[in-house]
C-alpha cells in the first residue's frame, strides 16, 4: 500500500534482479516526501539559522525548531528544551558520558549495561570507566535472547549510578522490560539511559511515562534522513550537565578577559551550524509516520515477521537466533556449513538486500558462541510476495553453497 511512497525501490538490480530491501534495521529507505523537503529547503530557503534578520534565516529557523516540536510529541516529551539535535544515537550516549558521566562517576562507581548492547552503547561507557576508575556489570541474557531480569537485580548496588539499556535489539529484535527496569533502577535512585534507535518505528514511545533519564533515537532508522537524530533529556538533568562541544550558539557570551558564559538548553548542547536540512526533513518523516500510525505500521510487520518465521523454520539446517516472546520484525539466523557472509553475498545477486556480521554486537556474539549472522529486517513497505521470493533464494543459495 505505502510501497509507492518510496522511490528506490523500484529499480531493478544485477541483471534485472527486482530490488528487495531486507535490511531495515541497518537503515530505512526514505518516502518522497521527505526526499522532496530536502530538495525544497536547498531550493527556496538555504540559509543558517537563528541568528539571521532576513526572510530565509527566519523560515529556516522556524522550520527547524517545528521538528524539535514534532519529535517533543513524539516522544512524548514535557518541554520541547529537552529535545537535542544529534547526528544520532551514538553520539547522543556519547554526549551523555561525556557531559553527566565526567561529572557524576566517580571511582568505583558502577554503571550497568548488558550483553546485546550495540558497540556505542558499550565503548562510550568503556571510555568513561577507565578514566574514572569506575566499574561496567552486565546484565547476562538466556538463550533465547532475553535479559535475565533477577540477575540485573542483582547488580544494583549502592554504587550504580546509571543503567544503559537498548530498548530493542538491533540483532535478535528483543524488546526489552525497560518500564519494569526503570521502576526499580528508580527506587534505588538510578538514572537510566534507553538507546531507542531500533525501537523508535515499531513501539510507541512516552519518555515521561517511562520516566527515563535519557532517551535516544536516530532519523535514519525511522524513514528520515542519515546523520540527524535526537537526545531527549530531563530538564533538569540538561541543565546542570556541562556543554558537550565549544562554539557558535552554544554560547551567551565570548571574551578573554572574563571568559564564556553558556547559552540555555538545548542550545547549550548544539555548537556550531547544525544538519539544517535534515533536521528539516526529519519533521516530515515523522510526520509520515505519525500519520500512517505505530499501530498499524506494528500489526503489518508482525505479520511479516509470523510468516517469514514459519517459513524459513521448514528450511533444514537453518536456525533462527534470537526467539524472545517480545521482539519487533528482525529475524537473525545461521545455517549448518554455510557461512553468513556467503549468504548475504549470493543474495545480493539474486536482488536481495540483508545484513551479514556481528551487528556491531560482538560481545552479543561471544555469548552466543557466534562469529555472526545473516539478518533480515522488515519495514511498512516490505510484502509476504518478497519473503515468498527470498525463501526460493535462500534456498538456491544454501543448495549452491553445500
Amino acid at each position: 500500500m505505502y510501497r509507492q511512497d518510496f522511490p528506490i525501490l523500484n529499480q531493478k538490480i544485477h541483471q534485472n534482479k527486482q530490488l528487495i530491501y531486507f535490511d531495515n534495521a541497518a537503515t530505512s529507505q526514505k518516502p518522497t516526501i521527505v526526499i522532496d523537503a530536502l530538495s525544497q529547503y536547498y531550493h527556496t530557503q538555504n540559509a543558517n539559522i537563528h541568528r539571521g534578520a532576513h526572510y530565509l534565516a527566519a523560515k529556516s529557523t522556524g522550520d527547524y525548531e517545528q521538528t524539535r516540536e514534532v519529535i517533543q510529541q513524539f516522544l512524548g516529551a514535557k518541554h520541547t528544551e529537552e529535545i537535542i539535535f544529534v547526528r544520532g544515537v551514538t553520539e547522543a550516549i556519547n554526549l551523555v558520558a561525556a557531559t553527566w558521566g565526567r561529572q557524576n562517576i566517580q571511582k568505583d562507581d558502577e554503571i550497568i549495561l548488558s550483553e546485546m548492547e550495540h558497540h556505542s552503547n558499550i565503548v562510550p561507557w568503556q571510555l568513561l570507566a577507565q578514566e574514572k576508575q569506575a566499574k561496567i556489570k552486565v546484565i547476562p541474557i538466556t538463550d533465547s535472547g532475553e535479559l535475565m531480569f533477577e540477575e540485573f537485580e542483582k547488580l544494583l548496588s549502592p554504587r550504580t549510578k546509571i543503567i544503559s539499556i537498548v530498548h530493542v535489539s538491533n540483532a535478535l529484535g528483543t524488546v526489552n522490560p525497560v518500564k519494569k527496569m526503570i521502576e526499580k533502577a528508580k527506587q534505588n535512585g538510578i538514572k537510566v539511559f534507553l538507546d531507542g534507535a531500533q525501537a523508535s518505528v515499531h513501539l510507541d514511545i512516552n519518555v515521561q511515562d517511562l520516566d527515563c533519564d535519557f532517551y535516544a533515537f536516530s532519523g535514519h532508522k525511522v524513514y528520515a534522513p542519515t546523520g540527524i537524530g535526537a537526545l531527549y533529556g530531563k530538564k533538569e538533568l540538561l541543565e546542570n550537565m556541562i556543554p558537550y562541544h565549544g562554539g557558535g550558539e552554544m554560547i551567551k557570551e565570548v571574551s578573554f578577559e572574563n571568559g564564556t558564559t553558556f547559552n540555555t538548553i538545548p542550545h547549550k548542547f548544539e555548537a556550531g551550524t547544525p544538519n539544517i536540512a535534515d533536521v528539516i526533513a526529519f519533521k516530515y518523516a515523522l510526520e509520515y509516520v505519525q500519520k500512517i500510525g505505530k499501530a498499524t505500521i506494528r500489526q503489518h510487520e508482525n505479520e511479516l515477521l509470523e510468516y517469514a518465521t514459519e517459513k524459513m523454520l521448514q528450511i533444514e539446517g537453518l536456525k533462527i537466533i534470537g526467539t524472545a516472546k517480545e521482539k519487533i520484525s528482525v529475524i537473525s539466523f545461521i545455517v549448518d556449513g554455510v557461512h553468513h557472509s556467503d549468504i548475504g553475498t549470493l543474495l545480493d545477486m539474486e536482488g536481495i538486500a540483508i545484513r551479514t556480521g556481528h551487528h556491531c554486537t560482538q560481545p552479543l556474539m561471544h555469548r552466543l558462541g557466534l562469529a555472526g549472522t545473516s539478518r533480515i529486517s522488515f519495514a511498512l513497505y516490505n510484502t509476504k510476495e518478497e519473503i515468498d521470493t527470498f525463501i526460493i533464494a535462500l534456498k538456491k543459495v544454501i543448495k549452491m553453497l553445500k
